[in-house]
């Protein structure tokens, strides 16, 4: 199934850890460490009410650096974060999650070393996926494999989902970092 495909099927919660997974890989253009969503993924857990997603919303952004180094992909990952509904609801959660999909594939992309034989990252998600670059197959992998996970095992599927964001996260923060060397 196509990634287009499983987030026109995922719930609200999976949509809900489907972009914030997404904007968790990104965080290292943000200036974020590895606990800066932390309050928004305790938000997605059982029993958690779908209002405190708001205020947990409100708190991470006052955390990250808004100041972060301004290239196409730290200025994408911001976006993600503003973009994020206040309100819990699948519609907007929706919209957040399809939109945080192609923005981390674009900085996957855009940060990349390899070139990709896609003339767009849409291409991508819907399934073709000869001459993918690296990152970005990776990227793809770990989001397919998020919605797939939270589709299978609901709230259980929220631990596996955070240890395929971290991984994600550390990959991106190496990639970061390499290229800061090679420009610097």
């Amino acid at each position: 199934m196509s990634l287009v495909e499983l987030i026109a099927q995922a719930d609200e919660r999976g949509l809900a850890a489907s972009g914030l997974a997404c904007l968790d890989r990104c965080v290292p253009l943000l200036g974020g460490d590895d606990e800066t969503l932390r309050p928004l993924w305790a938000s997605l857990a059982d029993g958690a009410a779908a209002d405190e997603w708001g205020a947990c919303l409100e708190q991470v952004r006052g955390k990250v650096d808004a100041a972060a180094e301004e290239d196409e992909a730290a200025t994408l990952a911001q976006r993600m974060l503003q973009a994020a509904p206040a309100e819990r609801s699948a519609a907007g959660l929706r919209v957040w999650a399809d939109a945080c999909s192609v923005a981390s594939l674009q900085i996957h992309r855009l940060l990349d070393t390899a070139e990709d034989d896609a003339s767009s990252v849409d291409a991508r998600r819907e399934g073709r996926t000869e001459g993918m670059s690296p990152l970005v197959a990776a990227e793809l992998r770990r989001q397919v494999t998020v919605l797939e996970v939270l589709a299978g095992h609901g709230p259980a599927g929220l631990r596996r989902a955070l240890e395929l964001s971290t991984e994600g996260r550390r990959v991106l923060r190496a990639v970061v970092s390499r290229r800061s060397r090679q420009q610097g």
